[in-house]
């Protein structure tokens, strides 16, 4: 099965059903639509590599994408999940740089592709789209500067506290309160930034405290509060 199919079911449908989009007008809508192309992707897929050429960006219409950095030593660094309503490689397209991650598909997704030069004009013609898209930038740079003030402050107990409430927050916890979301324990690893073999000892002492509860790459949270007084987390 090949990894991405085009998907024409999805390029008609109202962009302004996502946030960033909701200022357009119904002709802006209508030229984006013309110009967009939407595919499914199967788990695994790379939608971009790091290093590469972007000449447009991404709109997630459903599954979920890690978007990651490569060390040197080949290990992934997890910056964040793109899920429904993200927009995602635009920073390249704006820049006119190369991609400074890789984004590869976790769950099925449909993505549909804006062009860069599609973008860029409704930027320049737009000021209330542009305006959108400058709140999100504030806001994946304000992310990231929390993630470092994290790995530099915090110890690793404490990030991964941090990041099992993160991973609550953005995909929620289903009827049972497991995570909505399925990682390997390098993933888990990888987003708190240690050695895989220091997650999987913190989460069976979590495990021991009563925290959590595991069951293969399922993770329900038992309590909560504690989880966040262990991550120092301010709600």
């Amino acid at each position: 099965m090949k990894n991405v199919q085009q998907d024409p079911d999805f390029e008609n449908f109202d962009l302004r059903k996502y946030d960033i989009f909701k200022g357009l007008t119904d002709a802006e809508v209508e030229k984006i639509s013309h110009n967009m192309v939407c595919n499914q992707y199967r788990r695994g897929a790379i939608v971009y590599n790091e290093g590469s050429r972007i000449n447009g960006s991404y709109v997630v219409c459903s599954g979920i994408l890690k978007i990651y950095k490569t060390g040197f030593d080949g290990k992934e660094q997890i910056i964040r999940f793109a899920r429904e309503g993200d927009l995602i490689a635009f920073r390249s397209v704006i820049s006119d740089e190369l991609a400074c991650t890789t984004a590869r598909v976790i769950n099925d997704a449909v993505l549909c592709y804006i062009p860069g030069d599609t973008l860029t004009g409704f930027i320049k013609g737009s000021p209330e789209f542009a305006m959108s898209l400058m709140k999100l930038t504030c806001r994946e740079l304000g992310e990231a500067n929390k993630y470092l003030t994290d790995i530099a402050q915090k110890t690793v107990r404490e990030r991964l506290a941090e990041v099992l409430l993160l991973l609550m927050d953005t995909f929620d916890l289903d009827e049972e309160h497991n995570l909505q979301i399925s990682l390997t324990r390098e993933e888990l690893a990888n987003m708190v930034g240690t050695a895989t073999e220091s997650v999987i000892r913190l989460l069976s002492e979590f495990k021991s405290d009563k925290l959590i509860e595991l069951n293969g790459r399922k993770i329900k949270l038992l309590n909560i509060p504690k989880l966040i007084k262990i991550g120092n987390v301010y709600v």
